[in-house]
């Protein structure tokens, strides 16, 4: 199977555009395309002892959660672990692909499935992915005979694509209204005399770098000397499933320790630093809140959701106290183990999509970390 057809069904199931602007997501090490001659191996972080694994194992692309190239490297020297891990995948060939926050942020992705372990009740994300705010949309005014003509040359200049559609358009009837001067020569009517035409409302969305191409296109095909062209800019479009962090409404509410108790057997560990809201154990939430990994950035959007309790995997002390004081409850269950039961999910998901594919989750990756 081609690297190629793997990447693009990474980029499905966790869109890159999701990821946080100051992640570094997607191919970080090796080859974009090329046929894999070993299976693909998926680990929370990428260690000399995964690394061993995957060279044991002939492995030709690591789906390393984390990225191990996260701030920009001056050199590339073996004394250095991530410089040495990186030197070690370009040398045996092996590709390294890291979803990150794209994953945490993907409807059905790592933060969906963490809190899945809670069963049914409403969910959203605690804060929305907006989606792109690039977009354009540019309108026009013409004849009816014109319209084709015109959409396809918009179209050949980067306008009118909507996820896998293309040439996408709409279009109205009205009633135009014009005169011009002595020196004109219009295409409907006669100079100096008040015209009336029936025109059609063309509209097409385009990226904003793609806008002044799409308006020559648009004046070079359009049959009027001076067409009428309005660009507006467009509002990102919120999506209620695809964002950071995650919020369930309990069906049925919960003391603190019950929902303790549901983590721990959805994460399969055995301890975890809990904090009641309001320092009552005996209270009931209905309203949890979570994020993977070091979630204290999105802790206070949490309480503004009404979640009661929050879940993550590590805050610092003052982290905690800030929040304590505010009535929110907490749960920390430790940074990977809110992360690295996703990978057989993730390998399942991969094999489905991609018939004869050979995933395997790395058994060396573990906390750096354990209870004791």
């Amino acid at each position: 199977m081609d690297r190629a057809s793997l990447f693009v069904e990474l980029e499905k199931i966790a869109p890159l555009s999701l990821a946080e602007s100051w992640d570094n997501v997607g191919l970080l090490v090796g080859e974009s395309a090329g046929q894999m001659q070993g299976p693909v191996l998926l680990t929370i972080d990428l260690t000399d002892e995964v690394m061993d694994e995957a060279e044991a194992m002939g492995c030709s692309v690591i789906v390393a959660y984390h990225p191990p190239i996260f701030v920009p490297m001056k050199r590339v020297v073996c004394s250095d672990t991530k410089q040495r891990l990186v030197h070690r995948a370009i040398k045996a060939g092996i590709s390294v692909y890291s979803p990150h926050t794209a994953l945490d942020a993907a409807e059905n992705g790592l933060n969906d499935w963490l809190i899945s372990g809670f069963g049914a009740g409403d969910t959203r994300s605690l804060k929305n992915h907006t989606g792109r705010g690039d977009l354009r949309k540019v309108a026009t005014y013409l004849p009816a005979r014109d319209v084709e003509k015109v959409r396809n040359a918009m179209a050949s200049s980067g306008a009118g694509k909507i996820g896998a559609y293309d040439l996408c358009s709409f279009s109205a009837k009205g009633i135009g209204t014009f005169r011009g001067d002595d020196s004109t020569n219009p295409a409907v009517g006669n100079a100096g005399e008040l015209t009336s035409a029936e025109e059609i409302k063309l509209e097409m969305i385009c990226p904003e770098s793609a806008v002044s191409l799409v308006v020559e296109a648009l004046r070079t095909f359009h049959p009027y000397e001076e067409p009428a062209i309005d660009v507006y800019a467009l509002e990102p479009m919120p999506d209620r499933h695809a964002g950071h962090g995650r919020r369930i409404v309990l069906d049925r509410a919960m003391t603190t320790a019950e929902v303790g108790d549901k983590l721990k057997a959805h994460l399969g560990i055995e301890r975890l630093k809990l904090s009641p809201p309001g320092g009552d154990h005996s209270r009931k939430v209905s309203h949890i809140g979570v994020c993977a990994g070091a979630g204290a950035s999105l802790a206070d959007v949490a309480a503004q959701n009404e979640v009661e309790l929050y879940i993550t995997g590590e805050m610092t002390h003052h982290e905690v106290l800030a929040l304590q004081d505010k009535g929110l409850g907490l749960i920390l269950a430790g940074h990977t183990n809110t992360e690295r039961g996703y990978l057989p999910v993730l390998a399942n998901r991969l094999k489905k999509a991609l018939k004869g594919l050979d995933v395997r989750v790395a058994s060396s990756d573990r906390s750096p970390l354990t209870w004791v």
